[in-house]
């Protein structure tokens, strides 16, 4: 696994340039809607919220590599929350999820402090997050067809 080198920032929504906007929801379309052949509606409420921060890793060049949504406890889930979570898919394999799910944890940790993190984790992926403190706490269920549990990080 070759490291790539990763340059992130987070914004609110109202920060968002219409090209920054557009790159956001490019990824996310073409990985969960297209690639995971998912129709469900991509877009919510949820990424206008006044404090959800969007994550989001640019490569060398530019590019939009990785994504994730973090939400406020009591959005989505009485816990914080990461959703949205994508590596663009010429990119995986590359440490680039790892670095992703570092800078969401440390994000989360400068913006709500010592709170429970609840995540909808494809369950082929728990394996990725159990390293970082998520433990399975649903049985799985499908959420657009896709395989998913409930993982929980606790504060």
């Amino acid at each position: 696994m070759t490291m790539s080198t990763i340059r992130w920032n987070v914004q609110t929504f109202d920060e968002f340039k219409a090209a920054q906007l557009f790159d956001v929801l490019h990824l996310r379309v073409n990985v969960f809607v297209v690639e995971q052949q998912c129709a469900y509606p991509e877009l919510d409420d949820y990424d206008r919220h006044v404090d959800t921060k969007h994550v989001q890793g640019h490569d060398e060049n530019g590019n939009l590599v990785a994504y994730a949504r973090l939400l406020p406890a009591g959005l989505s889930f009485p816990e914080v929350s990461i959703g949205r979570f994508v590596v663009q898919k010429g990119r995986r394999g590359q440490g680039i999820g790892h670095q992703l799910l570092r800078t969401s944890l440390e994000m989360i940790a400068q913006c709500w402090s010592g709170r429970s993190i609840k995540i909808s984790a494809q369950e082929y992926l728990k394996n990725f997050y159990a390293p970082y403190g998520f433990i399975q706490v649903s049985d799985m269920y499908l959420d657009a067809g896709v395989p998913h549990v409930d993982m929980l990080k606790k504060s």
